[in-house]
């Protein structure tokens, strides 16, 4: 798994990489590398969308990421699927 070397000094960043570590493997596994690889090319909506993502709860987050559920709210149903579609291309 990923760790701060891996992260540039930058305190914003940092904190959304530390935020973005959730201590559910499930999610770790999608999240650190989703912030780490893409989110610095986000446009500045997606990157307010992923912010957004991080202050759900972990159940609502793993229930999405399972499949299991959906989103009521589009943003963030944009992002889950960004987060997805990284891992679960067509």
């Amino acid at each position: 798994m990923s760790d701060t070397a891996n992260v540039p000094d930058n305190p914003e960043f940092k904190r959304l990489w530390w935020h973005s570590r959730r201590g559910m493997l499930e999610l770790d596994v999608l999240l650190v590398p989703f912030v780490e690889e893409v989110y610095r090319d986000l446009d500045p909506e997606d990157q307010a969308r992923y912010q957004k993502l991080l202050s759900c709860e972990d159940t609502d987050m793993f229930e999405w990421f399972m499949q299991r559920s959906r989103p009521e709210d589009p943003d963030l149903q944009r992002i889950v699927d960004m987060i997805l579609n990284r891992v679960q291309p067509d």
